[in-house]
């Protein structure tokens, strides 16, 4: 699967589908190979039905104003660049609203295929 993107730009967005006890719903996820893991925006795991105020596991991991604590969510589905995955835990943290997107697809996403990201094409393709 081949997805186009703006190589001039600063993120490479990647529609994303997420589904939870509420539905389903679109999504703008960054692809983030710098991320060890996704990361979902608090507000929209709330509209997907899920509790991350009440969730019982917490991650520490360090952001650029230092270490946080995290709730870790583990979504009913995720599907994006023609992938799918079940019960697929992700972390769950407020998004600076001047990001532009609703969360990041990290490397636990990435693993066990091939991505290739063309610059120059402007292309991305996950096998």
């Amino acid at each position: 699967m081949s997805l186009s993107f703006d190589p001039r730009a600063n993120i490479i967005l990647v529609p994303t589908r997420l589904y939870g006890p509420y539905g389903n719903m679109m999504a703008r996820f960054a692809l983030d190979t710098g991320a060890t893991r996704s990361l979902v925006s608090w507000n929209l795991v709330v509209t997907l039905g899920y509790e991350p105020a009440i969730a019982p596991n917490q991650v520490e991991i360090t952001t650029a104003s230092g270490v946080e604590f995290v709730p870790r969510i583990s979504l009913d589905r995720i599907e994006a660049l023609e992938q799918e995955r079940s019960d697929f835990p992700t972390l769950s943290h407020s998004l600076p609203a001047n990001a532009g997107v609703d969360g990041l697809l990290g490397l636990d996403f990435l693993r066990g295929q091939r991505l290739v990201v063309d610059f120059r094409a402007g292309l991305v393709d996950l096998e």
